[in-house]
């Protein structure tokens, strides 16, 4: 019998190389507990709404009103809803040409996108262009259709940050490009080291990959640092003498939990340097519904802005975007929504501010919490989680735990955080999964389990970690790596 087209082996050979550890082996093995009846804690994944965060009224008010318009013509309405949110869905679905079922323009809709381009001026100073933004189903598909314009074959390379968020490895695998590793310095609180960046370059074009796009995620994913203006200028300079796009994966620039490094965006630093890199240097950013205070995930809600992109190439990527031909409209609203929020003085102003308010100060509670939480424990070593939604803690197996996973064809963090699983149903993500330096392993998970609920998950944590650590290590111990600070010094030994 022939060889049929969807044979596994006859598949293009992409798909198989693609792989993307968030919904990997632990999050399947936690899906069968959860159907087993075992209480599942999924922190595998920065999901705020599965993990107990409630959503914001006012967005929700004016999409509700969107998607039955009928409801504006009742003249009751106005009991049910605040006249700002009423006035918002009037707006948004004069911006349609026939409300929330009829296809948008591929880029999105046009008055949603001068909403975006006005939320970025205000927020670095500077103009935006419309025409220059599309609106897409998440952060991830923007992400995904510039990869596939930038990659032409094998041998175009992509610097990526590792460790990494896996959309990145799993998307150049797809498109069939090369990653290209540059690695974070974990004893620098994440930091990057413009020499270890050149020296990634140099050693893809010794063999023979042409280095063509630079990934940055601001605030990290999933190492939750924040990029600091000095750091952005570099990478920026780097970029323009490389001759580089810069990909700037902004989409947490809501969650940060210290003041010493507030966010501040690739476009806003590379135009307050001025001169021709200003005017040169080819960047597109990315922004999403799905992080900060609204946590919208499921509404695929996300736009990247283009900057210094040539006309041509402009038009050939919403070419590329007219195959889909709209992105899903009530996601394009959850943008609107999230760039053009009530103002001081609206009716919704209040009650806005205080739940947006309360969720972030939450989430930094959180992320004390966690850190100190992993800190307590007997070979965890953990940096403060400065953004994003993830702590990132390294976990210092002992020998014999290295071996024991060895024995059962398991890569050590995975066998780790296998057995977190079984004994305290909390679902993570190995280290392994996101790339990390050899012999060095870590594990990821979100920040965000509910406040009250922390204490108690921590408490589990160090319970299975203390005995599992006591478990594998020999008679003299083990002794802890100390990074957690900035002066602290790494006393990993490991060549990469």
């Amino acid at each position: 019998m022939s060889k049929k087209s969807l044979d596994y082996d006859q598949i293009n050979e992409n798909v198989k190389k693609a792989q993307y550890a968030v919904r990997g082996e632990l999050y399947l093995r936690a899906s069968e507990l959860q159907k087993e009846g075992k209480k599942i804690i999924f922190t595998n994944v920065g999901n705020p709404h599965a993990l107990g965060q409630k959503p914001l009224t006012f967005p929700r008010q004016v999409v509700a009103l969107c998607q039955a318009p009928f409801l504006l013509d009742d003249p009751n309405v106005g009991l049910l809803f605040p006249a700002d949110a009423i006035a918002k869905a009037k707006l948004y679905l004069s911006y349609t040409s026939g409300g929330l079922g009829a296809y948008s323009d591929s880029r999105g809709l046009p008055g949603i996108r001068k909403e975006v381009a006005e939320f970025i001026e205000r927020r670095d100073g500077y103009p935006s262009d419309p025409e220059l933004i599309y609106l897409t189903d998440g952060a991830s598909k923007g992400v995904m259709q510039i990869l596939q314009t930038v990659i032409r074959g094998p041998g175009d390379g992509i610097l990526v940050p590792v460790p990494q968020y896996p959309l990145y490895s799993a998307a150049i695998s797809l498109y069939g490009g090369s990653l290209v590793p540059y690695f974070l310095e974990e004893n620098a609180n994440w930091g990057l080291d413009i020499h270890n960046l050149r020296q990634s370059v140099a050693e893809a074009r010794f063999k023979g990959i042409t280095v063509r796009a630079m990934v940055i995620i601001n605030p990290g994913n999933p190492t939750g640092q924040c990029l600091s203006v000095e750091n952005l200028q570099q990478i920026l300079r780097f970029c323009h003498q490389e001759s580089l796009v810069l990909l700037g994966d902004e989409v947490y620039q809501q969650n940060v939990y210290q003041d010493a490094r507030p966010f501040i965006s690739s476009r806003k630093v590379l135009f307050d340097m001025g001169g021709a890199i200003s005017k040169e240097l080819e960047l597109i950013s990315f922004h999403t519904v799905s992080k900060g205070f609204l946590g919208e995930c499921g509404q695929r809600g996300g736009y990247f802005e283009m900057t210094n992109i040539p006309p041509q190439t402009v038009d050939e990527i919403y070419k590329v975007a007219s195959i889909s031909l709209s992105p899903n409209v009530p996601g394009q609203i959850f943008m609107g929504t999230m760039v053009s929020p009530p103002k001081p003085g609206d009716i919704s102003y209040e009650q806005f501010l205080r739940e947006s308010k309360g969720i972030l100060e939450s989430l930094r509670k959180r992320a004390h919490m966690m850190t100190d939480g992993f800190n307590s424990c007997k070979n965890v070593v953990c940096n403060f989680t400065e953004g994003a939604m993830y702590s990132f803690p390294q976990i210092k197996l002992p020998p014999k735990a290295i071996e024991a996973a060895k024995s059962v064809g398991k890569v050590p963090d995975v066998f780790y955080c296998l057995k977190l699983l079984e004994a305290t149903g909390i679902s993570t993500v190995p280290g392994s999964g996101f790339g990390q330096k050899e012999g060095v392993f870590h594990l990821r998970t979100t920040i965000l389990p509910a406040e009250e609920d922390m204490p108690a998950i921590m408490e589990s944590f160090k319970k299975f970690n203390d005995g599992f650590m006591e478990q594998y290590e020999d008679q003299r111990g083990y002794s802890r790596m100390q990074t957690s600070r900035t002066d602290e010094k790494d006393v990993t030994t490991n060549s990469y």
